[in-house]
């Protein structure tokens, strides 16, 4: 897929996520509730009910089905999607997730090698546990944060051969202190990625 046609997937996916905000803005603050999505392969905990949106997005020529998840409480966007890829479409995924990856870095201004990251583990619904690495990533302008993300990418088997790449994450916009590790690692934010289990 060339360049100009992978931007506006990128686009689409962003202002779905925009959508997902604007539509969660007057969520009550930390209403922590399981959300179970069987069709989509994980349980979460969100701090408040969700607003899903269900889309297909086009990757060099195949059709490919995604799932947000997402609610906004004060500042922070806590949001899950979920990509599908049939037994056929499998070879995409890593072409996919590495041109995420790529993009999101870019615009922190990092790459992947000095990007802030850490080490974890995550735990599926069966209570295996798998390594994996998040990052913490701040967005710039003029020298000043406007934003800053953790988020994790795991990818994951389903029936069939088929496989999921899911994007777990909390967007905050403003400033953070002292750093994104430090200001994310509170229990309020950690508990959503500590409690994401796929299957």
């Amino acid at each position: 897929m060339g360049r100009a046609l992978f931007r506006a997937v990128l686009l689409r996916c962003l202002l779905c996520i925009a959508s997902a905000f604007l539509i969660c803005a007057c969520s009550p603050k930390f209403d922590w509730r399981t959300v179970q999505s069987p069709q989509e392969g994980y349980t979460a905990l969100f701090p408040a009910k969700p607003e899903k949106i269900e889309r297909k997005i086009t990757y060099q020529t195949q059709k490919l089905s995604q799932t947000l998840q997402a609610v906004k409480i004060d500042d922070d966007i806590y949001s899950i999607s979920s990509i599908y890829f049939s037994h056929q479409q499998a070879e995409l995924l890593p072409k996919l997730l590495g041109q995420l990856e790529a993009s999101l870095f870019h615009n922190a201004g990092v790459d992947r090698s000095t990007a802030i990251s850490s080490d974890g583990i995550y735990q599926t619904s069966t209570h295996q546990r798998i390594p994996t690495k998040d990052y913490f990533l701040e967005f710039k302008s003029a020298n000043t944060t406007q934003q800053a993300m953790w988020v994790r990418w795991l990818t994951r088997p389903a029936p069939n051969g088929a496989l999921r790449l899911y994007q777990v994450s909390i967007l905050h916009a403003g400033s953070v202190h002292p750093d994104a590790r430090t200001f994310f690692s509170a229990d309020d934010r950690a508990n959503f990625f500590d409690d994401f289990l796929p299957d």
